[in-house]
């Protein structure tokens, strides 16, 4: 069922989801020059602190390895523009959209068609516990939890553990696992929009090692992939995987209702919501993901009861990683350290 919104906190006027998206459908329209001044701003700072690091090299590795950390920021944003693109909310035009998307893929070692069709099973899907296991993180009930044999209860507990999830899990992801369609396997659109991006990364890389050796690719191209990886799989957790999120069996699931309720609002500094393409609004993208990341605070700015809904702050966020299975009877993220009894 429909979750009670009268019950929110501080929303007394909150509406139900499906007005919201009618509401949130004005927000649509993204402006190209708005869209191309974002993306010049992002990917020029992205070269030139890629050249800047380079040409540090012959200074100091110690100062190239700072450039590399600072420059992870903009990859990250570089994502989230891809992200924009594969919903159709960057450029009015498919087609451009696609092929930039595409583009900044090499970047972000991510085949874009790919995970275009596996973040649209995420959106079409979220909060279904009948439909996991495609662009989302594992989560298993309680029940599911207790009817797993000891060992693959362990595997769970190691997978959900915070220097898995956070520390090998981001460069599994983008070095390893993207490097096939995984879960798109059998459509031979998905396996050419992988190898056609895993060909261009090779040339890059290449290129790379042919003018700068080994080093730039150690310095530069490793660290920063890794930093802007562990940072998006961050804000990818915490949009989700907080206590009061949303998820119910398919019969009684609604897409709206896990929209709203099933994603936080990440409140973050100025500059990391800047750095993050407003993505911590991510109760807002959504229910309206057509909505480019741009216009997100001013949908803040317009209806209060949409800011004040599910906020989490970044200190908050620090205990959503002790969270792991979700309890049907409490409708509650829960840590193994709570498991309830056994009625």
């Amino acid at each position: 069922m429909p979750k009670d919104t009268s019950t929110v906190p501080h929303t007394p006027n909150v509406k139900d989801a499906r007005d919201w998206v009618r509401i949130l459908s004005t927000y649509r329209d993204p402006s190209p020059t708005r869209s191309t001044f974002e993306l010049c701003v992002t990917l020029g700072p992205f070269l030139l602190l890629w050249a800047a690091a380079w040409w540090s090299l012959s200074i100091s590795l110690w100062l190239t390895l700072a450039l590399s950390f600072v420059n992870a920021a903009f990859l990250l944003r570089l994502f989230a523009i891809q992200h924009d693109c594969g919903h159709g909310a960057f450029y009015k035009s498919r087609n451009l959209s696609d092929w930039l998307g595409r583009v900044i893929g090499v970047l972000t070692l991510t085949p874009y068609d790919v995970w275009r069709r596996a973040h649209s099973i995420h959106h079409s899907s979220a909060g279904n516990l009948g439909r996991r296991g495609i662009g989302d993180i594992t989560t298993l009930t309680v029940t599911e939890y207790r009817a797993l044999s000891p060992l693959r209860r362990f595997m769970y507990r190691l997978y959900r553990h915070p220097i898995v999830m956070f520390g090998l899990g981001p460069g599994y992801l983008f070095f390893l696992q993207n490097r096939l369609p995984m879960g798109l396997m059998a459509q031979s659109r998905y396996w050419i929009s992988a190898m056609a991006t895993n060909a261009a990364i090779l040339a890059a890389l290449g290129l790379i090692l042919y003018f700068g050796g080994l080093m730039p690719i150690l310095l530069i191209f490793v660290p920063t992939t890794l930093l802007a990886a562990t940072a998006g799989v961050w804000l990818f957790y915490v949009q989700h995987q907080f206590e009061d999120t949303h998820w119910e069996n398919d019969a009684e699931w609604d897409l709206h209702d896990a929209a709203l309720h099933g994603s936080s609002h990440y409140v973050l500094p100025a500059v990391l919501q800047w750095l993050s393409a407003n993505i911590g609004i991510h109760h807002v993208h959504h229910l309206y993901s057509r909505v480019p990341f741009y216009r997100l605070p001013e949908v803040l700015r317009d209806h209060a009861a949409l800011a004040d809904l599910h906020r989490l702050t970044i200190r908050q966020s620090f205990a959503t990683a002790r969270l792991h299975l979700w309890d049907e009877r409490s409708k509650r993220l829960i840590s193994f350290s709570n498991l309830p009894a056994i009625p």
